[in-house]
């Protein structure tokens, strides 16, 4: 089980060198092997979950992996995985599974697509098991190249304007992070363990001050905001989201999954892992300005979607409006709250993930996403009497994403409610009138639709074939199952987010 971590790291860096064998006109070949690479990497996750303790709230010893990268720095390729990062690694896993089934109608370069899409896979799940914090940055830098590429070659008409912001958003946030590597090397003495993040995270730094432009300031606070800054951009936090509704937009379907589902998570993750463990008094100090931040995006995030007629882009905002729940619950500091978060950040994986799936299935039939065209006239229409099937799905990922009773939203919404409400009782009740808002723009959405007469161009659509029916299947089950049954999620949790609220709450 020692190696088990970094196959599921380079199992899809092996996948692209396969790849280069296959000649790109046999693009059949090419598209299996994608769909198999990424299946393996499933089944080894699933393996990593089966062999998992529950009981141990530090990392898995079992499946450590140290070794020694740049000796003369001290930074060392070091991974591992506890309840916190094995949810993310297993919704990244399934959902990189779905969206190369999701993939098999790309029209163009399909060879470069895949590989691009093996190697965000790659560095995705670097992300979520480092331990260094220079892997850690290599891997979260990596990860821009393939976006930039997969929405600036394959995404819609202003593809390029899109790509280019995404990477200067992003590029921002990691240029902060780096002042603050760099800065914690520095101050914990450039020793053997000055990229350890788990040996950086304590607290040890509360009582540091650094000398910037002629003032003393106080270091744990300065670098916390240099960090925050850094994760936000990618969650994204109000004001940092402008780049969000471009990106989904414009970016192909599956490239939308994963955005949604798995990148705007690691900034969340970034908060978990990195900003709150290594500066514990800094975050407890701003937690009220995240959490208003977080009611911010809530509200925010839904009057945004409520506007929109392209239904895409109302998906991305809603995005938005949902992570602020993530945020809450982060700034609650609370069992319940931390526990809503995560749990948040995994079931808002699939529920988007279905949304933008179904948005993509219903844009290789229609070509276009308007739920009113910019004349004024319908796009859709009477969809249900014409795609009854696909309704049906649509259905169930609409009440999920709106945190129905049953379905997996609701639970970790609850949890966060619970979580936050003794200490942010106004922004509870303000944030409930999210879910509000929520309900609102996603009944109109599906009231324009699927409701009223068909569209006459609508008649020509086809329901879902048994491709499709395959890869929404399984996110159909994750938000049913989970939805009455969290507890396999919240099991792996529990002790490692129990550990980290144990150690705010000594600030």
């Amino acid at each position: 089980m020692s190696n088990l971590l970094n196959w599921i790291v380079w199992l899809p860096v092996l996948g692209i060198l396969g790849m280069l064998v296959i000649p790109k006109s046999n693009e059949t070949a090419i598209k299996y092997w994608a769909v198999i690479t990424t299946a393996v990497t499933l089944i080894l996750t699933l393996i990593l979950w089966n062999n998992f303790d529950p009981t141990i709230a530090d990392m898995q010893p079992n499946f450590m992996v140290k070794i020694p990268w740049i000796a003369q720095f001290n930074i060392n390729y070091t991974l591992g995985v506890d309840g916190i990062s094995l949810p993310m690694i297993l919704l990244t896993a399934l959902l990189f599974f779905l969206c190369t089934l999701a993939s098999w109608n790309i029209p163009k370069f399909i060879k470069a697509y895949f590989a691009l899409l093996l190697l965000l896979e790659a560095s995705v799940l670097g992300v979520f098991l480092a331990l260094d914090f220079f892997l850690f940055y290599v891997f979260w830098e990596v990860m821009l190249i393939p976006m930039f590429f997969l929405i600036g070659i394959w995404g819609g008409e202003n593809r390029e304007y899109a790509a280019i912001k995404f990477f200067l958003f992003t590029f921002l946030g990691s240029i902060l992070m780096l002042v603050g590597m760099i800065a914690l090397y520095y101050v914990s003495g450039q020793g053997a363990n000055s990229f350890d993040i788990l040996s950086l995270s304590g607290g040890h730094f509360r009582d540091l001050t650094v000398t910037m432009f002629g003032h003393d300031l106080p270091f744990n606070i300065l670098f916390f905001i240099f960090l925050f800054i850094g994760f936000a951009i990618k969650v994204p936090v109000f004001p940092f989201h402008t780049w969000l509704p471009h990106a989904h937009v414009q970016a192909p379907t599956a490239v939308s999954v994963i955005l949604a589902g798995v990148l705007l998570k690691m900034g969340t993750y970034g908060f978990l892992r990195i900003a709150f463990p290594i500066f514990p008094a800094a975050s407890i100090y701003f937690a009220d300005a995240i959490a208003w931040l977080g009611l911010v995006n809530i509200i925010y995030g839904a009057l945004c979607a409520m506007a929109q007629t392209d239904v895409k882009k109302l998906i991305a905002y809603s995005s938005i409006s949902h992570m602020g729940f993530v945020m809450l619950g982060l700034a609650a500091m609370t069992v319940q709250g931390m526990n809503g978060a995560v749990l948040q950040m995994f079931n808002h994986g699939t529920s988007t993930a279905m949304l933008f799936l179904l948005i993509g299935i219903l844009y290789e039939r229609s070509h276009h996403r308007w739920i009113i065209r910019p004349d004024g006239s319908r796009g859709f229409g009477g969809l249900y009497t014409q795609l009854p099937k696909y309704t049906i799905i649509f259905i169930i990922a609409m009440f999920a994403s709106m945190g129905l009773p049953g379905l997996s939203g609701f639970i970790s919404e609850a949890l966060i409610f619970i979580g936050i409400y003794e200490r942010f009782t106004t922004i509870t009740v303000l944030a409930v009138f999210g879910l509000l808002l929520g309900a609102a723009y996603l009944l109109w959405m599906f009231k324009r639709m699927f409701f009223g007469e068909v569209v006459e161009d609508n008649k020509q659509y086809t329901d879902v074939n048994a491709r499709e029916i395959f890869y929404m299947l399984p996110l159909v089950a994750a938000v049913m199952i989970f939805g009455v049954y969290p507890a396999p999620i919240l099991n792996i949790m529990r002790a490692s987010v129990g550990k980290l609220v144990m150690m705010l709450n000594t600030f």
